[in-house]
C-alpha cells in the first residue's frame, strides 16, 4: 500500500516537473538565449533576431531613421568599436551602432544598434545641458556649432553656443577606443552680472527593453548611489508613479541596462548629485542627474566633467573602468547577484582557458576536467563510502525484513550498524553538494556574460549560450517543421540523459523498489528539464558525467571486490 502511494506521488511529481517547469523557469530560472540557429536539411541556418537591438532596426525603422537623421546637422562618431553621429540640434548622442557585435551569427547580419534619435522607432539617446534662473540656457531645439566634423579617439570635438547676454556654453566631447565618452560642460560668463547654472546629464528611451527582466538578471533602470547598486525601480513601477524615484549622494552612476548592453551617465565621483528615474510623456523613460548649482561671475568659467558609457557589458572592460576611472561599483552593471563570489572566479578561469584555446566549448571541457581533478580526493573518499555501503547492503536488507513493521526500531538499528562499521551514509552526497555552486555559477556566466554570446563549439553547435538546435524529433532538420519547445530535445541533452543513467547504474542501488524506480527515471526527466538550457551547460554536465564514469571505473579497478559485492547485494 505504501509503495503504491509512493508511486502515485512520484508520478504526480514527474508530471508537475515536466509541465510546470516551463511555466516557472522563464522568470525564476531562465534557461538560455533564444536559438541562434536551426537545423534545415541537416545544416545549421542562422535565425533572424532583430529583437537583439535596444533600438529598433527593422526595415521600416531604418527608413524612418534615415529621414530623422537628415533633419539636423551632425558630427560623425568613428571608433574601432562604434559608429554613429552626434545631433547638433539639442547636443544629443542619439545615433550609435556597436560595430563589433551583430544581431545574429550570420555573416551578413546587421550590427547592434544601441541609440536612435527622437522621432524614430524606439528612440534612445543621451543629452547634456544646463538649467538656471534668470539666464538663457540651451534647450532641445538649440543648434550648436561644432569645432570639427568627426569624433574619434584622440580627436575631441567641442560644441558651442552663446546666448544673447554673452554667456557661452560649451560641451567638449572625447571618446576612447571602447565605449566611454568624456563630457566636459563649461560656461563662460561674458555678461555683466553673475549667473547661476546647474549642469545635467540624461539618458532617455522610448518603451521597455526587449530583454526580459528576471529574478536572476535585472533589465531596465539601474544605478549605483552611495556605493550601493540599485536594480530598480523597474518600468512598471515608473508607469504607476510618473514622479519616479530620486536618489542623492556622492558619485555613482545611472542609466538603463539590457542583458548585454548598457547606457549610463556617470558624474564626477567626488561630486554631490541628485539623480533618479522617471516616466515621461509618450511612453518614454528617463535617467538623469544634476550636480550642485554654480555661480559664474563675469569673466569667469565653470566646468563640470561627466562621462557616458554606451556599449557592451564586457567583464574586463567594466572592471577596468572601475579601477582606472574610479567609477563606483561599475562591475555591478552585470547582475551577478549574491553568488558573485563564485561566479566571477568561474568566469575568470573560463575566460583564461578560452584565451589559451580559442574555443569556449573546449574551455568548458577543460574547466570540467579541472573541477573533477580538484575533487578527485573527495570522490575517492566518496567511493570508499559507497564500497562500504554496498558490502553492507545484505545486512541492511536483513534489518529491513526483521523490522519492516517497526520503522523507528529499523532506523535505530541501521544507525547502530553504521557506527559499528564506521560508515557515513551521506558521505557520497558531498561531491554533489560541491558541484551545485559550480554548476549554478557556470549557468549564470552563460546567461549573463556577453563573452559567451554567439560563441561556437563544433559541428552544429554555433552558440553555446543557446540550446542545442539539433533534435531527432524532426529527424535532425530533414523534416520541414520546427518542433514545439517542450519536446525539441537536442543531441546534447540526450547524451546527458544517457551518461547520467550509466552513472546511476554504477552507484549503489537503493533497496527500496520505489527509490529504484525514481533513480531509473530521473535521468530521462533531467533530459527534458535540461533540453532548453544553454548548450554550454549541457556540455559541462555531459562531460562531467563521462569523467565520473571513468573515475568510477578506475576506482573499481583499485577495489576489485566491489563488483562481487554489488552482485551479491543485488540478489
Amino acid at each position: 500500500m505504501d509503495n503504491m502511494r509512493n508511486m502515485v506521488l512520484f508520478a504526480i511529481l514527474v508530471v508537475a516537473v515536466l509541465f510546470g517547469w516551463p511555466l516557472l523557469s522563464g522568470h525564476f530560472f531562465p534557461t538560455a538565449n533564444p536559438p541562434a540557429t536551426r537545423i534545415v536539411d541537416g545544416k545549421s541556418v542562422a535565425v533572424p533576431n532583430p529583437a537583439a537591438d535596444p533600438a529598433a532596426d527593422t526595415p521600416a525603422a531604418v527608413r524612418d531613421r534615415a529621414i530623422v537623421l537628415a533633419e539636423s546637422p551632425r558630427v560623425l562618431i568613428e571608433t574601432p568599436r562604434l559608429r554613429g553621429s552626434i545631433n547638433l540640434k539639442g547636443a544629443r548622442i542619439d545615433d550609435l551602432v556597436l560595430s563589433t557585435y551583430k544581431e545574429t551569427i550570420a555573416k551578413d547580419s546587421p550590427p547592434i544598434r544601441l541609440l536612435s534619435p527622437a522621432g524614430s522607432a524606439d528612440a534612445y539617446f543621451a543629452g547634456f545641458g544646463w538649467s538656471g534662473d534668470g539666464v538663457a540656457v540651451p534647450g532641445p531645439a538649440t543648434v550648436w556649432q561644432a569645432s570639427g566634423t568627426r569624433l574619434s579617439p584622440g580627436s575631441p570635438v567641442t560644441l558651442g553656443w552663446t546666448n544673447p547676454a554673452g554667456q557661452r556654453f560649451a560641451i567638449r566631447l572625447s571618446v576612447d577606443a571602447n565605449y566611454m565618452f568624456t563630457v566636459a560642460q563649461s560656461v563662460t560668463n561674458g555678461g555683466t552680472g553673475a549667473v547661476p547654472v546647474r549642469p545635467y546629464s540624461l539618458v532617455s528611451r522610448v518603451g521597455h527593453s526587449k530583454d526580459a527582466s528576471t529574478m536572476t538578471n535585472h533589465v531596465g533602470p539601474m544605478g549605483v548611489f552611495d556605493g550601493k547598486a540599485n536594480y530598480g525601480p523597474d518600468y512598471k513601477h515608473l508607469d504607476k508613479d510618473p514622479a519616479g524615484e530620486r536618489f542623492t549622494g556622492k558619485g555613482g552612476w545611472a542609466g538603463f541596462t539590457e542583458k548585454y548592453w548598457l547606457t549610463a551617465i556617470i558624474p564626477d565621483q567626488a561630486a554631490q548629485i541628485d539623480a533618479g528615474f522617471r516616466a515621461a510623456p509618450g511612453g518614454a523613460y528617463q535617467a538623469d542627474f544634476t550636480v550642485a548649482p554654480a555661480i559664474v561671475a563675469p569673466g569667469a568659467t565653470v566646468t563640470s566633467v561627466s562621462r557616458l558609457f554606451a556599449g557592451a557589458k564586457e567583464v574586463d572592460l567594466l572592471d577596468g573602468y572601475e579601477a582606472k576611472l574610479g567609477i563606483s561599483r561599475f562591475e555591478l552593471a552585470i547582475d551577478w547577484g549574491w553568488f558573485r563570489i563564485v561566479e566571477k572566479p568561474i568566469f575568470d578561469v573560463l575566460h583564461w582557458l578560452f584565451r589559451v584555446t580559442g574555443n569556449f566549448g573546449v574551455a568548458i571541457i577543460l574547466l570540467t576536467c579541472l573541477v573533477r581533478g580538484l575533487m578527485f580526493p573527495i570522490a575517492q573518499k566518496q567511493f570508499k563510502s559507497m564500497a562500504a555501503m554496498r558490502v553492507l547492503q545484505p545486512k541492511m536488507k536483513a534489518l529491513q525484513e526483521k523490522y519492516k513493521d517497526d520503522k523507528p526500531k529499523l532506523q535505530q538499528e541501521m544507525m547502530a550498524m553504521y557506527q559499528k562499521e564506521k560508515v557515513n551514509p551521506v558521505a557520497g552526497c558531498l561531491p554533489l553538494l560541491l558541484q551545485i555552486p559550480i554548476f549554478y555559477a557556470l549557468y549564470k556566466v552563460l546567461i549573463l556574460t556577453i563573452e559567451m554570446r554567439h560563441q561556437p563549439f563544433a559541428l552544429w553547435i554555433k552558440d553555446l549560450s543557446a540550446p542545442d538546435p539539433m533534435t531527432p524529433v524532426n529527424l535532425f532538420g530533414l523534416l520541414p517543421f520546427t518542433p514545439p519547445h517542450m519536446i525539441a530535445i537536442g543531441v546534447l541533452p540526450i547524451l546527458l540523459g544517457i551518461t547520467m543513467y550509466l552513472q546511476f547504474k554504477l552507484n549503489p542501488q537503493p533497496m527500496d523498489d520505489v527509490q529504484k524506480q525514481v533513480f531509473s527515471i530521473m535521468p530521462w526527466i533531467f533530459m527534458f528539464i535540461m533540453a532548453p538550457f544553454a548548450a554550454g551547460l549541457q556540455l559541462y554536465w555531459t562531460v562531467s558525467n563521462l569523467l565520473t564514469i571513468a573515475q568510477q571505473k578506475f576506482l573499481y579497478s583499485r577495489y576489485p571486490g566491489m563488483p562481487e559485492a554489488t552482485a551479491a547485494a543485488a540478489k
